[in-house]
């Protein structure tokens, strides 16, 4: 999980998002990818190029900025008190960006011809996605805080 930042903390990083968002995102693309996975041939690559896009407006306005974000913030969060406390944006927008990567290769190898990519590319993606709605673990996360530390230990 991103380092949290408390709730009313001033700090260098960008205001700080309600953790439990990214979350539900990620049990909202969860669903989609194990709909890609039960569609055949074309539609899966069709329905695996929108989980895609969903993740480029993630990697671009942040996951807070996303549909995943718009539904948590309108449906889910009026509902829940408010967090104790708040993460830091950026990992959870980069692993919009590791998202992005996965279900994009997928499509553009779809189109290339190569027929496994699409489910290779859904499962990856799902299992990333179900390991953070269920658990917390965001593996896109964690890359970024592994490269925030390797850029430091390089300075």
């Amino acid at each position: 999980m991103p380092a949290p930042l408390s709730a009313g903390s001033a700090t260098a990083a960008p205001q700080g998002i309600d953790p439990r968002g990214p979350r539900v995102g990620a049990a909202v693309t969860a669903v989609l990818l194990v709909v890609v996975l039960l569609l055949p041939g074309a539609a899966a690559t069709t329905a695996l190029a929108v989980v895609a896009a969903l993740f480029a407006v993630g990697t671009v306005r942040g996951a807070q900025g996303s549909l995943q974000g718009v539904l948590f913030r309108r449906l889910v969060r009026p509902r829940l008190a408010p967090p104790t406390e708040l993460e830091d944006p950026r990992p959870p927008r980069f692993a919009q960006g590791v998202g992005l990567v996965i279900t994009g290769a997928g499509v553009a190898l779809a189109l290339l011809g190569v027929a496994a990519a699409v489910p290779v590319a859904a499962a990856l993606a799902l299992a990333a996605a179900v390991l953070n709605a269920a658990f917390g673990l965001c593996l896109g996360c964690e890359l970024y805080l592994l490269g925030v530390r390797l850029r430091a230990a390089r300075a």
